[in-house]
């Protein structure tokens, strides 16, 4: 399972208009996606964070690492969802079409496999903080994405990529602001 997710992030870093034609023709349901894709890589990234806390410093805090891990796995988990919902809504509103939250969400999920795959990076390897702006590749994905997966028209593509992006980067950095404020026991 993780060897297909690897293969699909790699993918879609690599060769984003390949891999969203390949996904194009994926017949999985949304419960696979998510069992299998979504949930298991969140799942790599807070293991990174406790992994990252208790190995990169100089002192053994079992403590921080839970707290680290915790406000990671909320923040992704949370923004998945929120960035799904609000597409969703957006979809439906702003271009016209039908709602699809399932199609939302393959596509937020594919979408945030750079975001994913950089904060496992950064998790595990704090020194490389500058490579912190290649997450600015996720607009790059979505706007190879977004005619092939989402089949938004050309005219509409700029306005949905900016809208898209802005809700899978944001979303879950909303999330984890507001659980800094909320929850002094969480600050990191």
């Amino acid at each position: 399972m993780y060897k297909e997710i690897i293969k699909w992030v790699i993918a879609i870093i690599s060769q984003p208009s390949k891999a969203w034609e390949a996904l194009t023709v994926k017949d999985e349901n949304n419960d696979t996606f998510l069992t299998r894709f979504v949930y298991p890589l969140i799942g790599l990234v807070t293991l990174a964070a406790f992994l990252g806390v208790m190995f990169t410093r100089k002192e053994f805090d079992l403590e921080l690492a839970l707290k680290t891990s915790i406000k990671t796995l909320v923040s992704s988990f949370g923004g998945f969802y929120v960035a799904s919902y609000l597409l969703n809504e957006i979809w439906q509103g702003l271009f016209k079409r039908e709602k699809d939250l399932k199609l939302c969400q393959r596509f937020v999920g594919y979408s945030s496999s750079v975001m994913f795959a950089l904060n496992i990076v950064l998790m595990l390897l704090p020194e490389f903080f500058f490579l912190r702006i290649f997450v600015l590749y996720t607009v790059y994905v979505v706007w190879e994405g977004a005619p092939i997966y989402m089949h938004v028209e050309e005219k509409e593509q700029l306005k949905f990529v900016s809208i898209a992006t802005a809700l899978i980067l944001l979303a879950p950095i909303i999330i984890d602001t507001i659980l800094f404020m909320l929850m002094p026991g969480l600050r990191v």
